[in-house]
């Protein structure tokens, strides 16, 4: 029984030491000098580290959960877009009212000016 299990942690021992080596190489060969570029703010457009009630721009976070919402619904088009030759004259109508929410959504964010990044 514990025969079956041996090849599984061979991979993991093999796994752990190939990310030591990995890390240990990383701290020993690369650079550990922090300059102004590798503190800088990055993606959230407002500094890290300042006071807590400060204002910021919400409009980056409009567009990031507008990205995720609209991301998933594009992904739910794969596994319809593999089968597209055998599904029915029903579930093609589905997807094609899917797809017409999903623009109207689309236009309605456009016209409401969330998508412009000013």
């Amino acid at each position: 029984m514990l025969a079956n299990y041996f090849p599984v942690l061979i991979f993991i021992g093999i796994a752990l030491v190939f990310g030591a080596v990995l890390l240990l190489l990383g701290t020993l060969v690369g650079p550990t000098a922090p300059n102004t570029e590798k503190n800088s703010p990055y993606e959230c457009g407002f500094e890290a580290f300042e006071d807590s009630r400060m204002k910021f721009d919400v409009r980056y976070y409009l567009v990031a959960i507008l990205f995720i919402v609209f991301d998933l619904e594009i992904a739910f088009l794969f596994p319809w877009a593999v089968v597209l030759d055998q599904i029915s004259v029903g579930a093609f109508v589905a997807m094609g009212v899917f797809l017409g929410i999903l623009l109207i959504g689309f236009i309605y964010e456009w016209k409401k000016g969330a998508l412009e990044w000013e």
